[in-house]
């Protein structure tokens, strides 16, 4: 708490200096700060005056920390930022960037920039970057950086370490390194460890670990993400589709997928479509507009359904007028059924637990729980209708009697729609509350009402 309280304080303290023209000053306080922070100070700016400071504050920084807090920015900072730095300046901080950073900036810079980067590149060094910038978006070859550590498996521990120390300096990891035969092709990876408490003249060959895992370049992100997960590495190898060694991915690329990731399915699950990078008070009003009403029309369109349902039974409430008072307390009850039940398949598959081919055991599993959930719940509600309420027992009844159909059929819509999202290929998280919530009132009002128009007819 107090580092954070001293991090927003030294941040507040550079603006006002850089709003006084006070840089000497300023550049003091920058000095105290990492690329992270500084990357979080620039982002703080708002108005034309604040870019202004943003740039001066940026062209304040070190070298050596100035290329990490430029890759940190947000596009829209970074494109500021390049607005009001000269080409040269441009120039370095690419170079100094990690490669896979480096590619992440030039996705999102426009094309007259990027090519004046890559006329000053060398020709192996454009044919590397336009390899990368030619993979899709969410796939592996996106996220990895061609620098790493290779070894000869012919070569001894020795040998190896001598190597590391030469080359580690521009590799994005030395923990981990990874042994090709002369085609490029993955033979195993060996670890830093390994290599440190071996004799100096073993082999690498018998060092090595030969059934290593991998991922392929076209892979999902998802994929990576949960290879991570899986085995706990701190970088994974990449290869192509003959499979040749072309780059790894590291434990801090993948964290920023997950977060990602978590982002877009959080988002999706409350409604939101069309979301980018940007932060909520970074992003448009039109935007938000634009983001948020394609979801809105189709619920508002699937909630008329269930206003045709309630028209179609207006006899019946006419005649029987309380049942209008419970039709909120079911919907709401069906809705949040669905929503629990649809939340927690969905983190099973999101996590690896659950797969499409389990979801007879989803169904039977939800089948249990609902009954149970719905006897107890309509036990209570039953006891309230008849000594709080002093309605009469059919009224009972019938509410009572439609809140364990809807509880569990709430709960097995919400188990089995995200398992049929994943085996069609969509988003699982689009099967989430708001969308379960608008299906589940449409079936509790055909439920309830054809339940009551039969106990009523009898009676």
């Amino acid at each position: 708490m107090e580092l954070e309280k001293t991090f927003a304080e030294i941040a507040e303290n550079i603006l006002e200096l850089l709003d006084a023209k006070k840089y000497i000053s300023a550049r003091q306080e920058v000095l105290k700060l990492n690329a992270a922070d500084v990357a979080e100070v620039i982002g703080d700016v708002e108005d034309e005056q604040g870019i202004e400071n943003a740039i001066i504050l940026f062209r304040m920084l070190p070298k050596d920390i100035s290329a990490e807090a430029f890759s940190r920015l947000s596009t829209d900072d970074q494109l500021n930022i390049v607005a009001g730095i000269t080409d040269r300046e441009l120039d370095f901080i690419i170079k100094e960037m990690d490669f896979d950073d480096m590619i992440d900036v030039l996705e999102e810079l426009p094309a007259n920039v990027v090519d004046k980067i890559l006329v000053r590149a060398t020709k192996e060094e454009r044919r590397q970057i336009n390899t990368f910038l030619n993979y899709p978006e969410d796939s592996a070859g996106s996220l990895m950086t061609p620098d790493y550590i290779e070894l000869r498996k012919e070569w001894t521990a020795g040998e190896a370490l001598a190597h590391i120390k030469e080359a580690g300096i521009d590799s994005e990891t030395v923990y981990t390194c990874y042994v090709k035969d002369p085609g490029r092709r993955l033979l195993g990876i060996v670890s830093l460890r390994s290599l440190v408490v071996s004799d100096s003249d073993t082999p690498v060959a018998e060092i090595m670990v030969e059934d290593s895992v991998y991922v392929n370049v076209s892979d999902d992100q998802e994929k990576v993400s949960a290879a991570f997960t899986k085995y706990g590495f701190l970088a994974i190898p990449v290869v192509d589709h003959e499979q040749r060694l072309v780059g790894i991915i590291t434990i801090d690329d993948i964290l920023q997928v997950v977060e990602e990731e978590f982002t877009e399915d959080f988002e999706r699950m409350g409604g939101v479509l069309g979301s980018d990078d940007r932060g909520y008070l970074d992003t448009g009003v039109f935007r938000q507009v634009r983001n948020r009403f394609p979801w809105l029309i189709l619920l508002m369109c699937s909630a008329m359904v269930t206003g045709l349902v309630i028209s179609r039974f207006e006899l019946l409430l006419t005649d029987v007028a309380s049942l209008t008072m419970y039709l909120p307390l079911l919907m709401g009850t069906g809705g949040n059924s669905g929503s629990q039940a649809s939340t927690l398949v969905i983190r099973g598959l999101a996590i690896g637990e659950l797969e499409p081919r389990d979801a007879h055991r989803v169904l039977w599993k939800e089948a249990r729980i609902s009954f149970l959930l719905g006897v107890s719940l309509s036990l209570i509600n039953l006891a309230k209708i008849l000594f709080i309420d002093g309605e009469p027992i059919l009224i009972g009844l019938t509410v009572c009697v439609t809140q364990i159909f809807v509880i569990m059929l709430a709960k097995c819509i919400g188990g089995m729609l995200p398992l049929l999202a994943k085996k069609i290929g969509i988003d699982p998280a689009l099967m989430a509350a708001p969308f379960i919530s608008t299906l589940t009132d449409t079936f509790s009002c055909l439920i309830y009402f054809s339940l009551a128009s039969v106990i009523f007819n009898l009676y």
